[in-house]
């Protein structure tokens, strides 16, 4: 992959990220994800309008496999309750401990992962903005699905009206379904784990993960498949978009820098004057008993003359 190569390339021209610099980043960022996704709240009907839009669309092309998985994921406890406890931790738990793994084992690729990942997250949020959509969990009883985070809440610590812990159901929006994250986020760890991993396990962890999540996210009634299709997709974008927000980034912060760091005048050009016992030379001129560098005319160390300890010249020899 020539393009990843690039990023990776020009990743280690520049100095390695700091804990201190990077965490209040990733916090702010997550704290965008989060807030955009409640903001955004959009119009009920036109969600329910455009969930049913992809629906539809899924029957014509035959890709409805949401309906056959929520059923088994409704009638197995030993399969939901797994899944549920899937959906509702690892997308918050996986992805940071990738983050966290690259910064301090593979530092050269991290800067270009994490941009990679938060620009494919704001355009996700632009998704949930221009497409609120309703997750089938949310559609009428008659449309044949069942939340499966509200049949086994008693199990797990989210309630029956969000993934969220019980009680702040109303801190989330249930409406920012299109793309799916889950299975964005997912996609961008089996890649970093495939590349960077370098063992047999990582590997398989990095085909399973974001499998058996798309497969969850669909069980459990919380997507479409068309919305993993549009999670892959906005991934596929940012990761275009990579190289592109680290050259602006690079050129804010060399701007930044220029104007924070002064440069002080006149020690680029100025000669180099040699101080010695309290006294400034000028250029050219030595003081008694001062070697001349073998940098300087060229003359070998053994050709200098030496002073024999006062300030009576040494003869020549």
């Amino acid at each position: 992959m020539p393009h990843a190569e690039t990023l990776g390339t020009e990743a280690a021209l520049r100095p390695r990220p700091r804990w201190w610099t990077e965490l209040p980043l990733i916090v702010l960022v997550y704290a965008c994800y989060s807030g955009g996704r409640l903001l955004v709240g959009g119009d009920v009907s036109k969600a329910v309008d455009h969930g049913l839009a992809i629906l539809k669309i899924e029957k014509v092309l035959h890709l409805n496999a949401e309906h056959p998985l929520n059923r088994l994921f409704t009638r197995e406890p030993w399969i939901g309750v797994p899944a549920d406890f899937w959906y509702a931790s690892l997308h918050y738990a996986v992805t940071p401990a990738i983050l966290i793994w690259l910064f301090r084992s593979r530092s050269r690729h991290y800067r270009a992962a994490r941009t990679w990942l938060m620009t494919s997250t704001f355009i996700g949020l632009i998704g949930f903005t221009l497409l609120p959509t309703c997750p089938p969990r949310l559609l009428d009883a008659s449309h044949g699905f069942v939340d499966t985070m509200a049949q086994y809440s008693s199990y797990g610590w989210w309630g029956g009206d969000a993934s969220a812990p019980k009680g702040l159901g109303g801190l989330t929006n249930q409406y920012a379904a299109m793309p799916s994250l889950h299975c964005g986020w997912a996609l961008w760890c089996g890649v970093i784990l495939w590349r960077y991993g370098g063992t047999r396990l990582t590997k398989v962890a990095a085909v399973v993960y974001p499998l058996v999540t798309t497969i969850v996210v669909m069980g459990t009634a919380n997507h479409y498949f068309l919305d993993a299709v549009a999670g892959a997709a906005v991934m596929g974008a940012g990761f275009l978009l990579t190289p592109y927000v680290l050259r602006v980034a690079g050129l804010v912060r060399t701007r930044l820098t220029a104007r924070v760091v002064p440069v002080t005048a006149g020690t680029v050009d100025a000669p180099a004057s040699i101080v010695s016992g309290g006294c400034q030379t000028s250029t050219g001129e030595r003081l008694p008993r001062q070697r001349e560098s073998r940098f300087g005319s060229g003359a070998e160390p053994s050709a200098v003359p030496q002073d024999a300890g006062d300030s009576t010249p040494a003869p020549a020899r």
